[in-house]
């Protein structure tokens, strides 16, 4: 059985956290610090182990925060710009997931020394990331931090300018929102602007994501983006508009389709048959979709399907999934047969009764029908 996520917040990973901070400061308790930190540690959750670790440095380090910082850069494992991957706490210093509860004391207690601060933070995201922590001073000291963002989109070290991008996304998982971005993202896109043709394509996913996080709340502004980048657009570049706007494509948002060369469907003959009318929960949905290019010259088609799902209430909620990108030459015919599986999942709740499934082609719906899902 493959090894719980959180469980790489463990007493091996404290022991060698406090041994590092013991060799650069003397009068460290280790002892205590462990007991501390690891106290019903198999309880908890990622995010609670990590906390709880952070609030054992707190109490254990030294109250002076400058004093602090010394110790947990002397601590922090050599790296050269490098993979971080795979990298833990070693004896030769502290990096990898360790980091996050580090990045995590460095919001909480450094508030009052910024430039101490960002310096830690900027050494630690080059071990793991700060995309987490730098919000805290996003949210505290806006000005500030963008101005010294932007000058780390420039830094030699790509893991520093992918902090640039992931550290300001406005609505990033697992960490707070950033409200001003939501409200305007202006400043985010300025940064993003410098990193759009990042020679690292891990910095450019990072763009991508942060612009799919602006989309959501401003989709024309993205749009207008995606239609500026895409002029005269290396591979690179093109590929990371694609990525930016997966989720205004999926809404078939019409400006960004028509951005991307997604245009009005232009077919005939549309047909949709069900071909598993009833469907036993856990077996598969099938269906098969045949339609014919009326257009002159050739159409590039994104076609998608969505399944309205049975509510309690006798409403169904839609659902979209991506099925086929063509490119359809004039008269060109697109046949397909797509089995979807009726499974448990742990985000969905299913009920019996009468569904359906619809056809979009280009963001346009050109076919739907019915079936029965049937709860065993």
């Amino acid at each position: 059985m493959p090894e719980v996520f959180k469980n790489v917040f463990n007493s091996s990973m404290v022991r060698g956290m406090a041994a590092h901070f013991k060799q650069h400061w003397s009068a460290f308790d280790d002892k205590r610090f462990i007991r501390t930190a690891i106290k019903n540690l198999q309880t908890l959750e990622l995010k609670a182990r990590s906390q709880q670790i952070t609030q054992a440095m707190i109490q254990y380090l030294p109250g002076d925060y400058q004093h602090a910082g010394d110790i947990m850069l002397a601590s922090l494992y050599p790296v050269d710009g490098g993979d971080i991957a795979n990298l833990g706490v070693e004896k030769e210093g502290i990096g990898g997931w360790a980091m996050m509860p580090m990045t995590h004391y460095v919001a909480l207690q450094g508030q009052d020394d910024f430039t101490l601060s960002m310096n830690l933070l900027k050494a630690m995201t080059q071990r793991f990331s700060a995309e987490f922590d730098i919000r805290f001073f996003l949210l505290a000291a806006q000005d500030e931090t963008m101005a010294v963002l932007h000058t780390w989109a420039s830094d030699e070290n790509y893991h520093v300018r992918r902090l640039v991008s992931e550290g300001t996304r406005p609505r990033l998982p697992w960490a707070m929102c950033l409200p001003p971005f939501v409200e305007n993202p202006a400043p985010v896109i300025a940064l993003l602007e410098k990193l759009k043709d990042d020679p690292e394509e891990y910095v450019r996913r990072s763009v991508a994501n942060n612009l799919n996080d602006i989309g959501k709340d401003h989709p024309d502004v993205v749009a207008d983006i995606a239609a500026r980048w895409m002029k005269n657009a290396s591979k690179n570049r093109a590929r990371l508009v694609r990525h930016a706007c997966r989720s205004l494509l999926k809404a078939g948002h019409k400006k960004t389709l028509k951005v991307l060369g997604f245009g009005p469907p232009r077919i005939r003959s549309v047909s949709l048959q069900v071909l598993t009318p009833k469907v036993v929960f856990g077996d598969k949905l099938q269906f098969e979709l045949s339609l014919t290019s009326r257009a002159k010259q050739a159409q590039q088609l994104m076609v998608d399907y969505v399944v309205h799902h049975q509510k309690a209430n006798g409403s169904t909620s839609p659902k979209v999934f991506k099925w086929r990108l063509i490119t359809l030459e004039p008269g060109g015919v697109l046949n397909g047969i797509k089995n979807h599986a009726m499974k448990k999942i742990t985000t969905r709740v299913y009920y019996p009764g009468a569904h359906k499934i619809e056809i979009v082609v280009n963001g346009t719906s050109v076919a739907m029908a019915d079936f029965q899902l049937i709860m065993p």
